[in-house]
């Protein structure tokens, strides 16, 4: 199972973020895996506290903790970005592709496109696939633009609380 974000979900800029919050954040980051106590220890808090700061992040979904994984060593071939441009209402075009199960990250953008999709697949047959017969046929998909993926040269989450 996939996280989803949610439209609109979160902290607004940061602002409600103190410096205990952001050193716990950028730990996580650095290593999800870690126990309550370490990042905790580094903040000044017990390993209790910790945990209640992270759970109370995630709940607000400022964070999600999970397990990133690599698609090419899972076996996925070919990943491309589609850039789209939507004719009628983008969320419910967002929506509809978001659903497909070879979608794994999709965000709404200003300029000349309306969203920029991330697929994988299997090999090049399947991201043709995905893309002339699922990707193509949701209604208000307009004109697609394919960037078929060579190899991923930096593939980062550490961004950062400000």
């Amino acid at each position: 199972m996939r996280p989803e974000s949610t439209r609109g979900a979160g902290s607004r800029d940061g602002e409600d973020l103190d410096d205990v919050d952001r050193l716990l954040i950028t730990q996580l980051q650095t290593d999800g895996r870690l126990s309550y106590s370490e990042p905790g220890a580094l903040a000044g808090l017990p390993a209790g506290g910790a945990r209640r700061r992270v759970l109370r992040l995630q709940e607000r979904g400022v964070l999600e903790v999970v397990g990133v994984t690599d698609p090419l060593k899972l076996g996925y071939r070919s990943m491309a970005m589609l850039g789209i441009r939507v004719t009628g209402d983008v969320n419910e075009v967002a929506d509809a592709i978001g659903s497909l199960e070879e979608v794994i990250y999709l965000v709404l953008v200003a300029g000349s496109i309306d969203l920029l999709v991330e697929v994988i697949a299997p090999d090049a047959g399947a991201l043709f696939g995905t893309i002339n017969e699922k990707i193509r046929r949701v209604p208000g998909v307009g004109q697609l633009e394919t960037f078929t993926y060579y190899r991923t040269h930096t593939h980062r989450f550490t961004c950062g609380a400000r």
